[in-house]
């Protein structure tokens, strides 16, 4: 895995293994999803509340989830929630106008992405899914 560093207006990249990682992060987009998903508050807290126990994560608190006001901002109409975890979080933003779904699952401990993937497939019925997965804090672990 590729980690970059900011140094004034220098970026380097490094590479990292999942044995130096404090955290495993998976970025999802999907694109076109089924009709009405983006917009039922119930689905997403659902989603947000099952995955949870579906990836063997510990939830902190049960998931917050809030609609944003169509009338003051139509091209961003659709849901942001969030499920607070022992390990850190599941995140979702939903554009109704467009199906478009994005989810980061975010765990201190390493999980199965295969398994998160078909999870979120199930849910959402994209016809477009692109994934990104990052390893996080690669030098937590590094003596001082």
């Amino acid at each position: 895995m590729l980690k970059t560093e900011t140094q004034g207006n220098k970026v380097s990249i490094k590479t990292g293994s999942k044995e130096n990682a404090f955290g495993f992060q998976l970025l999802l987009d999907l694109y076109d999803c089924k009709p009405g998903t983006c917009d039922d508050l119930t689905l997403c807290y659902k989603f947000l509340d099952e995955i949870v126990t579906y990836l063997g994560m510990e939830k902190q608190a049960p998931p917050n989830i809030f609609r944003t006001p169509d009338e003051r901002f139509p091209d961003k109409a659709g849901l942001s929630g969030w499920a607070p975890l022992v390990e850190s979080s599941v995140v979702i933003h939903t554009l109704t106008p467009k199906n478009f779904i994005s989810i980061d699952i975010y765990c201190c401990k390493e999980f199965d992405i295969n398994k998160a993937k078909l999870f979120v497939r199930k849910f959402f019925s994209p016809k477009r899914m692109d994934d990104q997965y990052i390893l996080r804090g690669l030098d937590y672990y590094k003596p001082a």
